[in-house]
């Protein structure tokens, strides 16, 4: 497997090489690395006439502002030095920032206004818009990615006027989402779908109580949320309004904006410790996955990301963290609805998906996430023993016939596949919280 490959570029080789000198002994993780890291580079880019570069999901045509950043994420390690790398992720950034100013509320958009897409939806669409399932990770995604790529290469080329006009409405949703019930534009209505594709109250969706958090009216599955305010959403936007402030104090030296970010990362952060945690009976002091400012939790967890389960990943707590890891207990345990055990692999999967199905994602969230050694071999075996002979990751599977899952192209799978893999290596992202940890090691 250590040959060169034509069609990839020379600091994406020299990385499959690293990894196959590391899994010198397991060529079907060399082979799965290789075509999972490739997958996004080779089939889901395309460069824009403006220099912005435009991401497919995979099997759909749209770009996602969340999956867009985490395809590309693990390619700020090529970007180090590799400047047409860099170009791209540049170019990704800016596509996003675009995006968020034609819309803070979508959460998809197509490549040109052409009209594509959910149209038919009971929400302000226009033409530019592939589906307006408004989430709050769509907007932290793109901060962090922008932060990354500063970390990761030193541009900052990207901090222009589009992205300070993105940052003012992100943290105008935000504000007014603090107070959804009395301030909120937003509605969506689908018809003729399941309960989870739209909202209730005639698009507003369940009612909740001002606590500090911001209301989100989709999760990242896209599936509608149980409660408003959902927990590691919110968890993530206090991590990158932090980005935010470090930007603009030391980029934009704007501090009367920095001053902003700080201010609504505390009052979110206050409401997600005030309002968010729960006594567990078996597990103790835990975060719900959702709550609506009324006492009412909803305990789970989601394969998607944000989740409870990437707290540390994502950099909101510390990896040894007594609520994580308490919290982290109650996840892998079958008190989580959506915690799996099968014949070839145990884990969380999805309302999003069938019962019994497990997420690539979130077994690589895990991985990651975790500290112990043993699991992490674990889950590597899982994965090999998972990707249903195709050497490519998916959505969900069946955790006792992995053969039979959902999206045989699904790019955010691949490149979170593909980080686990790199952490093996102690490899991560520069100046992420993964990165810090592997640091410690």
């Amino acid at each position: 497997m250590g040959e060169s490959n034509p069609s990839i570029p020379k600091s994406m080789q020299a990385v499959i090489n690293k990894v196959n000198e590391h899994f010198a002994h397991d060529e079907k993780i060399q082979k799965m690395f290789q075509q999972c890291f490739v997958n996004t580079y080779q089939t889901t880019l395309k460069q824009q006439e403006d220099g912005s570069t435009f991401v497919i999901t995979g099997d759909i045509p749209a770009m996602w502002l969340r999956d867009s950043a985490a395809q590309v994420r693990p390619y700020l390690i090529l970007a180090e030095q590799d400047e047409h790398m860099a170009d791209m992720i540049e170019g990704v950034v800016r596509r996003q920032f675009q995006y968020i100013n034609h819309d803070p509320y979508s959460n998809a958009f197509n490549e040109t206004s052409n009209g594509q897409g959910h149209q038919s939806d009971n929400t302000d669409m226009t033409p530019m818009i592939w589906e307006r399932k408004y989430e709050i990770d769509s907007l932290c995604y793109p901060i962090q990615l922008a932060y990354l790529l500063w970390k990761s290469t030193g541009r900052t080329s990207h901090f222009d006027a589009s992205f300070v006009e993105g940052l003012n409405n992100i943290l105008k949703v935000w504000r007014t989402e603090q107070h959804h019930e009395e301030d909120s534009p937003y509605r969506f209505e689908r018809e003729d779908v399941r309960q989870s594709d739209t909202l209730t109250r005639g698009g507003k969706g369940s009612k909740v109580r001002q606590t500090g958090m911001t209301w989100s009216a989709f999760r990242p599955s896209d599936d509608a949320c149980h409660y408003g305010y959902l927990v590691p959403a919110n968890m993530f936007a206090v991590v990158v309004l932090h980005y935010a402030v470090e930007i603009c104090e030391q980029v934009l030296h704007d501090h009367d904006l920095a001053k902003q970010c700080l201010t609504l990362a505390a009052e979110i952060q206050t409401g997600i410790e005030s309002y968010s945690v729960m006594e567990h009976p078996v597990h103790g002091e835990m975060y719900a996955y959702e709550t609506d400012g009324y006492g009412n939790y909803n305990l789970m967890d989601d394969a998607n990301v944000p989740s409870l389960m990437a707290m540390p990943y994502l950099g909101y707590c510390d990896f040894t963290d007594y609520k994580y890891t308490r919290t982290r207990s109650f996840l892998l345990s079958r008190d989580n609805p959506y915690y799996y055990e099968g014949k070839k692999a145990k884990g969380i999967g999805s309302p999003h998906t069938p019962d019994h199905y497990i997420w690539h994602i979130a077994l690589a969230i895990q991985g990651m996430s975790g500290t112990d050694k043993q699991e992490k071999l674990d889950i590597l075996n899982m994965f090999k023993e998972t990707d249903g002979d195709t050497g490519f990751m998916h959505e969900g599977f069946d955790a006792d016939r992995p053969s039979e899952f959902t999206r045989e192209w699904f790019s955010w799978a691949n490149s979170m596949f593909s980080e686990f893999i790199l952490s093996l290596c102690g490899i991560a992202v520069k100046d992420s919280p993964l990165y810090h940890a592997l640091q410690k090691q």
